[in-house]
């Protein structure tokens, strides 16, 4: 990955980012509504967290004591785990949460209790995706292992021409390098990159922080389940990794057919650095929305199904995405913009499968 030096066209009065931007600041007027956290996102919080650690709770309190259903417990904290991820956290750390910059800061550190690092998340998805969304070098979401190809500027290997079929059991693995390798590796990137000034930080505090995070992480929900759960150690340390792989393969089926899909572009800056489209046009081109009638799946991803809204408005609570999807698609529409969107969620994930199988083929 390059230092950033990409460059979009400015944006201008009644382009299609003012119109809707104007529209959607329009909506909460009108409606009286906030554009951060309301009671019923304050109880999916509460709801996401419990799923969690209840369970962690009642496995060292002896409440669960039978191997199998302790192996249960832990799958359903990762479920718990991708749910902080994809429905709090996320907020939290786009400062969409609260107004309250230091509540979002308490609310997005939920992330050291899942294994990963706040400040390390901010750059590589709300610097870096979503600024330079889709574009080769400069969006982190593409560079992933040399085994998996997630555009058609990438080399391409022999081996890819079975990704599609291999691809979604390493999409397991995406929390668990979170929480042993890749925090230390970008963090490191990062300092080469000067892109830790994006977060008013220094690479020795970040640092410790990061190893203090990392021990705090380990000692609570490694150690103390290996000294206190009545199963053998090496069962214990299967059922974290059991976790994270739930918690993983989740979270990567929600991401990953929001972006690398036939439908969207995958655009290159000129040799100068600059851009064809505007950023909010080239949001439209690189991003996909899907399953949008789906209430429930909706709740549990965040809204990450209404990944076009969440990319044009990163500051507002997601639980107001399908309301102002309504404006964003007919601004779209009215400026002769792709808006794409697949009606549900097993079509995308139909189509992400197919454009893997294409990426690891074609020419």
């Amino acid at each position: 990955m390059q230092k950033p030096t990409v460059h979009f066209p400015r944006p201008s009065a009644g382009d299609f980012y003012n119109t809707a931007r104007k529209r959607v600041h329009e909506y909460f007027k009108s409606t009286g509504q906030t554009k951060h956290a309301n009671a019923n996102m304050v109880i999916k919080t509460i709801v996401m967290i419990a799923i969690y650690i209840v369970p962690f709770i009642l496995m060292l309190t002896g409440v669960i004591s039978s191997t199998w259903l302790i192996v249960a417990a832990w799958v359903v904290m990762g479920i718990g785990m991708a749910g902080i991820g994809l429905s709090v956290m996320h907020d939290a750390n786009h400062g969409a949460y609260s107004i309250n910059r230091k509540l979002n800061d308490i609310i997005g550190n939920v992330i050291w209790f899942i294994g990963g690092s706040g400040t390390n998340w901010r750059i590589q998805h709300n610097v870096l995706h979503h600024s330079f969304t889709n574009v080769e070098n400069m969006d982190e979401d593409l560079e992933t292992v040399p085994f998996l190809r997630f555009s058609p500027h990438k080399k391409k290997m022999k081996i890819h021409r079975f990704q599609h079929i291999y691809a979604w059991f390493f999409y397991g693995f995406m929390t668990l390098m979170w929480a042993t390798t890749k925090d230390f590796r970008q963090l490191f990137r990062y300092k080469k990159l000067d892109l830790l000034k994006t977060q008013k930080r220094t690479y020795p505090s970040l640092l410790a922080e990061l190893i203090a995070t990392k021990l705090m992480y380990y000692g609570l929900f490694v150690a103390l389940p290996i000294i206190v759960l009545p199963i053998a150690w090496w069962q214990t340390v299967l059922c974290v990794l059991l976790m994270h792989f739930v918690a993983g393969f989740m979270l990567a089926i929600i991401f990953q057919p929001a972006h690398v899909m036939p439908d969207t572009d995958f655009p290159l800056p000129d040799d100068q650095g600059n851009m064809e489209n505007k950023w909010a046009i080239h949001q439209l081109m690189t991003t996909v929305n899907f399953a949008p009638k789906s209430k429930l799946f909706s709740w549990y991803v965040g809204g990450l199904n209404f990944q076009v809204e969440h990319h044009l408005f990163p500051n507002i609570c997601h639980i107001h995405y399908k309301k102002i999807s309504e404006i964003v698609k007919q601004t779209a529409e009215e400026f002769n913009l792709p808006y794409y969107s697949k009606e549900t969620f097993f079509e995308a994930l139909r189509a992400h499968k197919n454009f893997l199988k294409q990426l690891g083929t074609a020419a």
